[in-house]
């Protein structure tokens, strides 16, 4: 079936601090508390029409048919975590951020690609924890009362896109209404910077906002070359995405990747967000004691 491209409201919505909660829930009960509330999550996705369409990590990315839909999920999303919070007697409290814009995208195989997904991913990019960032485009199709409830935030340039983009906040608490209009508008000032730095042998590259992406395999025109048989010509790549890194791998053989104080993990056509410092193996696994490996630092500032 060949692919089409129709307009839908995509949303990313991801948990706010996650390396936090590694830190002082400890891995296992981390990640007990992000399955959980993925779970809620999901929950309130399919009772609003919406189709979940991967997670990543600590994040989820799903689609509605219609702008309302996805309006109304995110709120719903919002005060069912805050009634969770309520009710936990102790430990750090759950807070996600939302992005989500409704525009033309294409589906194809399961996933979603196009205009709407980079506009949505760059709302999300925009928000913090308890809050819902969308589009001026997509304010405009919301009801009346949904409309009187957000805020303007500022102007912000998306990649392809000749003019800026209109930015906008969805208040779904009272209290915030008076509140929120300032510290919003400068979220994108006081979001940390963060750069992973991919190391092999004598070789270092940095990525980070200026560069969001690596190639690394055999073939000598990647970005860093790995002496390893095992591997594909280009095996397995990291990208940049919302101040978050992914390893993606595209290989005949696999990824093995070590974060340091976590069992091996083994990637074969997927992808996997790395929260921490680590290493990667291109085909073979590290109990065969690999020699050709990529080691990476992750940073903040």
């Amino acid at each position: 079936m060949s692919p089409k491209t129709k307009n839908i409201g995509i949303m990313f919505a991801d948990v706010a601090g996650s390396t936090q909660l590694f830190e002082v829930l400890g891995d296992d009960m981390a990640r007990a508390t992000i399955a959980e509330t993925l779970e809620l999550l999901t929950n309130v996705i399919n009772s609003h029409n919406g189709t979940v369409i991967k997670t990543i990590g600590d994040e989820v990315m799903c689609t509605f048919p219609e702008a309302d839909d996805s309006a109304n999920a995110a709120t719903e999303m919002q005060e069912t975590l805050e009634d969770a919070n309520d009710m936990r007697e102790e430990g750090p409290k759950i807070k996600v951020r939302i992005g989500m814009h409704f525009g033309p995208a294409l589906l194809e195989g399961g996933d979603v690609f196009g205009d709407a997904v980079n506009v949505a991913a760059r709302m999300a990019a925009q928000a913090k924890g308890g809050q819902i960032i969308t589009t001026k485009t997509t304010i405009d199709l919301l009801d009346p009362i949904t409309q009187a409830t957000s805020r303007f935030v500022d102007r912000a340039p998306i990649k392809g896109k000749k003019e800026d983009i209109e930015i906008y906040e969805i208040i779904w608490q009272e209290s915030d209404v008076t509140t929120m209009a300032t510290d919003v508008g400068s979220s994108a000032q006081q979001r940390e910077e963060v750069s992973l730095e991919v190391s092999y042998q004598k070789t270092s590259v940095t990525l980070n906002q200026d560069k969001s992406g690596l190639m690394m395999g055999r073939s000598k025109a990647c970005d860093l070359p790995i002496n390893e048989q095992l591997a594909s010509r280009q095996h397995v790549k990291i990208e940049l995405r919302r101040d978050k890194f992914f390893v993606i791998d595209q290989s005949t053989n696999g990824t093995h990747i070590k974060i340091d104080g976590a069992d091996e993990s083994f990637l074969r056509r997927e992808e996997m967000h790395i929260n921490a410092n680590g290493q990667i193996s291109l085909g073979k696994s590290f109990a065969d004691k690999p020699t050709e490996v990529v080691s990476f630092t992750l940073k903040s500032t």
